[in-house]
């Protein structure tokens, strides 16, 4: 399995940090996590075949998280040097159907019916979902963020990738981690600006040091908390683990449980 970490900022734009986006490949699988706004963009800028996505999986419907579903769809209807057969797709939360009516509403019926087959997914905690084959199966917990926010866990034969999207403090979080290789977490506000609805070092430091995952990669920084602090703000918590502040075009491989941080 390599991940690509498309987008590792915020709704904030920032010149350097896209909003949240990340590129998994595991098979013949190539499944995009979310997609702010410039997520497409990345996809062609970091050299990611995005003409062949096979899904997308979306944690909430904020628009930092999902703003490039429409864009995406209209490049695979309308940017392809051949028409694509191949079904898409589309995994989130409950009151995903309702998101993509909104879009269609807004955007044309190309959201529904873009050329190829498009299936619509939507995952409530606890769900499991798996690609045919097995070559990734999809864990879900809620998350203290939106009504219906999840948190993943992609368990591959390579290897387990967790993903806490926006969420609030909670060590039943760290729990439902426990035995990821990798962690793409959030880590919004430093300590003395928390929200109830999204993490900071400490809090970030509580679940992850639960999830005991061989990598935290941070990301969804907020000023005035500066990203490339975050490793070292979550060492003084108390963390020991290894962490990577986030940033666009870091990527990482996992391989029968082995890591390895390629840029």
């Amino acid at each position: 399995m390599r991940v690509w970490v498309l987008g590792s900022g915020t709704l904030r734009p920032d010149p350097e940090r896209g909003s949240p986006g990340y590129w998994i490949e595991c098979g013949h699988e190539r499944i995009l996590m979310d997609c702010g706004s410039g997520t497409v963009r990345a996809l062609a800028r970091f050299g990611r075949a995005w003409q062949l996505v096979t899904r997308v999986l979306l944690s909430h419907f904020h628009t930092d998280h999902v703003a490039d579903l429409a864009p995406l769809l209209f490049a695979l209807k309308h940017g392809l040097d051949a028409p694509r057969s191949a079904t898409l797709t589309i995994l989130g939360p409950n009151g995903l159907l309702d998101h993509i009516d909104a879009l269609s509403r807004a955007h044309g019926e190309f959201l529904r019916d873009p050329g190829f087959p498009v299936e619509l997914v939507e995952l409530s905690p606890a769900d499991r979902w798996s690609t045919p084959g097995g070559a990734c199966r999809i864990e879900t917990f809620p998350t203290i963020h939106t009504t219906a926010s999840l948190a993943y866990k992609l368990v591959t034969p390579d290897g387990v990738l967790g993903y806490t999207g926006d969420t609030g403090p909670d060590p039943s979080l760290g729990k439902f981690l426990s035995g990821c290789d990798a962690l793409i977490a959030e880590c919004s506000f430093p300590d003395e600006s928390g929200m109830s609805i999204h993490l900071t070092p400490t809090s970030l430091g509580e679940i992850a040091g639960i999830a005991g995952a061989g990598l935290l990669v941070t990301v969804h920084a907020y000023p005035p908390l500066h990203p490339e602090e975050v490793p070292d703000l979550l060492e003084r918590s108390g963390f020991r683990g290894r962490v990577l502040a986030g940033k666009d075009g870091l990527a990482f491989t996992l391989s029968s449980g082995e890591l390895v941080v390629e840029r």
